[in-house]
C-alpha cells in the first residue's frame, strides 16, 4: 500500500542530501568552467575540511559548551573550514596546476588524480591523530564519529514527517550561499572578470585582467563551498572516514555532469536531482540498486542531451 508520509520524507531526506551534493558540485562546475579541468581532488578537499572541523571541535571542547555556544560552535567550524578548505585548494592551483596549465589536458588530470590521492593520505594520517575526538589515534583507517552539536528532534512535534534542526540547517546554510554565489558571478567585478577568463583567457589578459588571479579565486571559492559543505555533512550524518571524499566526490561530479558542467543553476539540479533519486531508491528499491539507477539516468541524459540539461553545447577550440 502506498504511504503518503513515507514519499514526503524521503523527498525531505534526498533534499537535504542534494543540496549538500549540490554545494560540492558547484566547486567541480566553477573550476572547469574557467580552466576546463576536473579537479578530482575537489571531494578530498571536503574531506580535509570535515577532520578539520572535527579536529576544531576536539581542541576547543565544543561537545561540552551549552546550547548557546554550540550554536557559536557550529558558527565557528562552518567558517573554519571554508576558509582552510579554500586555502588548500588555492594551494594547489598554485603547486600543481598552475605550472601546467599551458601543458596538455591530459598532464592537469593526471596532476588533479595525483592531488587527490596525497590529500586522501593526509586525512588517514590526520585519522591517527592522538584526540579523543579520533578515538585516541589508535586506529587511523576507522570512520570518525562527529558529536551531533545539533539535536535530533522532531521540529514538528508529534508528526509522522520528521524535520529535524540538522535538516534546517542543511537548507540554511546552503540557500544563502547558493544565492550569494550567484549574485557575485552575475554582479561583482570578480564575477565579470571570472566569465571573462572563462569565455577566452587570452582575450581578458589583453584587456587588463589578472588572468591567474582569477584563476586562484576561482579555486578558493570553490574550495570554500566545499568546506561549508564538509560541516552541514558532518553535522548531518555524525561519522566522517579519510574515503568519504570519494563518494562525495563522485556524486557531485555527477551532479555537475547531470545538470551540465560549467553551469551552476545545472549543478544545483543536478544534486539535488541524485539526492532524490538516490532516496527514493533506497527506499522503494533495494540499496544495491541504487547507484545503477543514479549513473543509468546519466548514461540517458548523455544520450540525449551530451551538454547536460542545463549545459550550452559549444564547440572545442582547437
Amino acid at each position: 500500500m502506498f504511504d503518503f508520509e513515507v514519499l514526503v520524507q524521503q523527498l525531505i531526506t534526498g533534499l537535504s542530501n542534494g543540496m549538500i551534493i549540490a554545494l560540492i558540485a558547484i566547486g567541480y562546475t566553477m573550476v572547469y568552467g574557467i580552466i576546463e579541468l576536473i579537479n578530482f581532488a575537489h571531494g578530498d578537499v571536503f574531506m580535509l575540511g570535515a577532520f578539520f572541523a572535527l579536529t576544531l571541535m576536539g581542541v576547543l571542547g565544543m561537545e561540552s559548551w551549552g546550547p548557546g555556544g554550540q550554536a557559536v560552535g557550529v558558527a565557528a567550524m562552518l567558517v573554519g573550514s571554508a576558509l582552510f578548505c579554500g586555502a588548500l585548494n588555492w594551494s594547489l592551483d598554485r603547486v600543481a596546476y598552475r605550472a601546467l596549465r599551458r601543458s596538455s589536458k591530459l598532464a592537469l588530470l593526471v596532476s588533479a588524480i595525483g592531488c587527490s590521492f596525497i590529500c586522501m593520505n593526509l586525512g588517514l594520517f590526520w585519522g591517527g591523530l592522538p584526540m579523543d575526538v579520533f578515538a585516541g589515534g589508535v586506529a587511523a583507517a576507522a570512520p570518525k564519529d562527529f558529536p551531533a552539536l545539533v539535536p535530533q528532534v522532531n521540529l514538528l512535534g508529534e508528526s509522522f514527517i520528521r524535520i529535524t534542526p540538522a535538516d534546517a540547517l542543511v537548507f540554511a546554510v546552503t540557500i544563502p550561499l547558493m544565492v550569494a554565489l550567484t549574485l557575485m558571478v552575475n554582479r561583482t567585478n570578480l564575477g565579470r572578470a571570472m566569465r571573462a577568463v572563462a569565455q577566452d583567457p587570452v582575450a581578458a589578459s589583453l584587456m587588463g585582467i589578472p588572468v591567474d588571479r582569477v584563476i586562484g579565486a576561482t579555486f578558493f571559492i570553490g574550495g570554500a563551498l566545499g568546506g561549508f559543505a564538509s560541516v552541514v555533512y558532518s553535522l548531518y550524518n555524525n561519522t566522517i572516514g579519510f574515503q568519504m571524499g570519494t563518494r562525495a566526490g563522485l556524486d557531485a561530479f555527477t551532479a555537475a555532469v547531470l545538470g551540465g558542467i560549467g553551469s551552476l543553476p545545472g549543478a544545483v539540479l543536478g544534486g539535488l536531482t541524485i539526492g532524490c533519486v538516490r532516496a527514493m531508491s533506497d527506499q522503494y528499491l533495494e540499496t544495491r540498486w541504487t547507484n545503477t539507477i543514479v549513473f543509468c539516468i546519466l548514461v540517458l541524459i548523455l544520450i540525449f542531451r551530451p551538454s547536460g540539461i542545463l549545459g550550452s553545447s559549444r564547440k572545442e577550440k582547437v
